[in-house]
């Protein structure tokens, strides 16, 4: 396996801004990521995806390779599949052919270097992409949609009656790291392949930073791990 991580990391974050900067307990976000793939040991090379000179410097001066991404690719509306494809093809244009990668999202400080290992360990022959997983807050077989005049209509009424006990375990992407093998990601263009293997993480590791009081959370939880 030749491995590389790519840490995508772009500037003009609207809910908070400079979030894959922002400080948590003495270092810039970011830097926790960084640090949690240098620790894995799997990994050739570590780079961060970004188009923001700011976190570009911050990126290099933590131990990480840049690459200045394409503006076109730095939009609301771009994917995050988009920039890891494009940054596979320049890989390779730079005669560094990857057979898997990890997609490790920068506002994840709780996640740990296991962690990461857990998600890349699940590919294999018979695995090509794999992600870090967690059980939802709320059961989402009793979700209803909100009308407009208020009514509330089950998602799944078939379901909506069961219990919790009698359905198999749900779990949901938590968005804090994906594995792949790299050339069944080009063939199917999404982390959502064929044959998806989930990582169980705890909530409490899983938080991946979006708002101030998604921030404050997790700075509450890093203390208290700290006093621990």
């Amino acid at each position: 396996m030749r491995a590389v991580a790519l840490i995508p990391a772009r500037g003009g974050s609207k809910r908070l801004p400079g979030k894959n900067i922002v400080g948590f307990h003495g270092r810039p976000i970011i830097a926790y990521t960084i640090a949690a793939a240098k620790e894995c040991g799997s990994f050739e090379r570590i780079v961060v995806s970004t188009e923001d000179e700011a976190i570009a410097r911050v990126a290099e001066r933590f131990g990480a390779a840049v690459e200045m991404r394409d503006p076109a690719l730095a939009t609301d509306d771009a994917t995050v599949d988009a920039v890891c494809l494009n940054f596979l093809e320049r890989e390779t244009s730079a005669g560094r052919d990857w057979t898997h990668m990890a997609c490790l999202y920068a506002t994840a400080p709780l996640r740990t270097a296991d962690d990461i290992n857990g998600v890349m360990a699940l590919l294999g022959p018979d695995c090509h992409f794999a992600m870090g997983v967690s059980a939802y807050d709320v059961q989402p077989h009793i979700a209803h949609k909100l009308m407009e005049d208020k009514r509330l209509v089950p998602m799944w009424p078939e379901l909506v009656e069961f219990r919790a006990s009698d359905l198999p375990p749900l779990r949901a992407s938590n968005g804090t790291s994906y594995g792949v093998e790299c050339a069944a990601f080009r063939k199917y263009r999404t982390f959502y392949g064929p044959d998806l293997r989930g990582y169980d993480m705890p909530r409490e590791r899983a938080i991946d930073i979006d708002t101030a009081d998604d921030l404050d959370y997790a700075l509450w939880l890093a203390g208290r791990n700290q006093k621990r």
